[in-house]
């Protein structure tokens, strides 16, 4: 674990101009230790969601899954008095499918889906360049049980209020699916979702 912290924090370093870094002396805090920038370019520290259940979304305008965005945010309008938040961040790695500029996004989630829940700005969730949040998600070092690289655009990671990641869905997945739906009503209970309910990812980057 100790290793696997050291590879995000080189990874932080190599990205800090670029205003997205996590904090290696919140560990404990798991993905609520990073800091990103929203969809308007402010600095968002996760901590502030800490005691909250986050599905963290890597989305995109021209997806054929993009038409999940309605519900994600159904859903996110359904359990956000009891503590649920979706976090979504476009990203431009699966064929070009997100080509737009923050405000270009934000225009499009706004009046396409009115979309309510947490944009975030645009970063690359894999490669070279990934950003230090999905360094963290994707890495067997710091998320044994979930993880593996992002296949494509509307991966969901489900993330309990402590930091810790507790299941995974794929893209095909609908966000309001049976075994979503049961993952995010077991860790808003304060449980560990089962597991079989979870999607895996083994080619982990």
């Amino acid at each position: 674990m100790k290793r696997g912290w050291a590879v995000i924090a080189s990874v932080m370093v190599a990205v800090g101009a670029a205003g997205v870094a996590g904090a290696e002396e919140n560990k404990d805090m798991g993905v609520y230790a990073f800091k990103v920038k929203d969809i308007d370019g402010n600095v968002v520290d996760l901590s502030r969601y800490k005691g909250k259940v986050a599905m963290i979304v890597n989305v995109a305008s021209r997806c054929g899954f993009t038409p999940q965005y309605e519900a994600l945010n159904e859903v996110y309008k359904k359990y956000k008095d009891r503590g649920f938040v979706v976090l979504g961040f476009p990203a431009n790695n699966f064929m070009g499918q997100e080509p737009g500029t923050n405000e270009e996004i934000k225009f499009f989630c706004q009046t396409k889906y009115d979309v309510s829940f947490d944009m975030f700005a645009k970063i690359s969730v894999k490669g070279d360049d990934i950003a230090p949040l999905y360094a963290y998600l994707t890495s067997r070092e710091t998320n044994p049980g979930f993880s593996g690289s992002i296949k494509w655009n509307f991966s969901k990671f489900l993330v309990d209020g402590e930091g810790k990641v507790v299941a995974r869905f794929a893209p095909t997945t609908k966000p309001d699916s049976k075994k979503v739906i049961a993952a995010i009503e077991a860790a808003l209970a304060g449980k560990t979702p089962a597991q079989e309910d979870s999607d895996k990812e083994e080619d982990a980057e």
